[in-house]
């Protein structure tokens, strides 16, 4: 009877031991975690960061569990194609994307003209892809990719919306901006001499003044004390407002000049050419938020 007390008591103690032990072993994981148990198995996200691998990121805070912990539960597995792609696919008849604007870009290129054969029918196709792509080209939108966004549409918009009579320009020759539109042109004794093109100028706060002038100085060249900035083929008409190449991308509408008229370089260009002392300006209108 003895020897069977002293048996029972001994496995009680063997069992007692090896509880605490298996007990002990979440001690430091607890500790590294800060959180009771085993470590929790981070769910799978999308591809973000520099890396571009899914699920590489470690939780906040928590710490690999030691070799002695369970395995974690397998991580489901995408199967199958992958989803469609966010962005317009190209359309079957042309290897070109089709843009959200595709209808009122090819109309407003027809009424345009110049850029090559645009059917409107709201489907793109190559020939409408190359007359786009010549027009973003022409305008310096980029990517000039041949898709009808939201950029080509709004400089087609503007475009196919200036009526050059509106300038009421007299003889001699008039460099014409239409504020409202942003676009200027050239007429010279009543003609047309450089077709309307885009421009951007003074944003809130420096608004481009409407009204007649004349230009009264040109420099190939010249630089911005104020703002401290080159201004290439520099024609200037009133105070600091001037017309000039511009030094940022032209249809970023977010900013604007502090007055200036801002031209693409091809079009600053034409101007130099077209332009000298004395020549008329004429502005009317207003840039819309200003």
């Amino acid at each position: 009877m003895t020897r069977t007390r002293l048996a029972i008591r001994l496995l009680m103690v063997a069992v007692v031991t090896l509880v605490g032990a298996g007990a002990c072993t979440f001690g430091p994981q607890e500790h590294q975690s800060g959180q009771g148990g085993s470590v929790p198995v981070a769910a799978e996200s999308e591809v973000t960061g520099a890396s571009g691998l899914p699920g590489s990121a470690q939780p906040t805070g928590a710490a690999p569990g030691p070799s002695s912990a369970q395995p974690a539960s397998p991580q489901p597995t995408r199967s199958g194609s992958p989803g469609p792609s966010p962005t317009p696919s190209a359309s079957p008849s042309s290897a070109c994307p089709q843009g959200e604007r595709q209808r009122e870009v090819e109309k407003y290129l027809a009424q345009l003209g110049g850029f090559g054969t645009v059917e409107v029918d709201g489907r793109q196709s190559d020939t409408d892809c190359a007359a786009i792509k010549r027009f973003q080209r022409r305008y310096g939108i980029l990517p000039a990719a041949g898709r009808a966004g939201p950029t080509t549409y709004d400089v087609a918009r503007r475009l196919a919306s200036t009526d050059t009579s509106d300038c009421r320009a007299g003889s001699g020759t008039t460099f014409c901006v239409d504020l409202t539109n942003q676009t200027v042109w050239v007429m010279r004794s009543g003609k047309v001499v450089m077709a309307p093109t885009v421009t951007r100028t003074g944003m809130a706060g420096y608004a481009t003044v409407s009204g007649s002038y004349a230009i009264n100085y040109r420099n190939k060249r010249e630089w911005s004390n104020p703002y401290e900035v080159w201004m290439p083929l520099w024609q200037r008409f009133y105070g600091g407002m001037g017309f000039h190449q511009t030094t940022t991308y032209l249809h970023n509408k977010s900013i604007g000049s502090h007055g200036c008229v801002n031209l693409l370089p091809a079009d600053a260009q034409r101007l130099w050419e077209l332009g000298s002392v004395g020549t008329h300006v004429r502005l009317f209108g207003r840039r819309p938020g200003t």
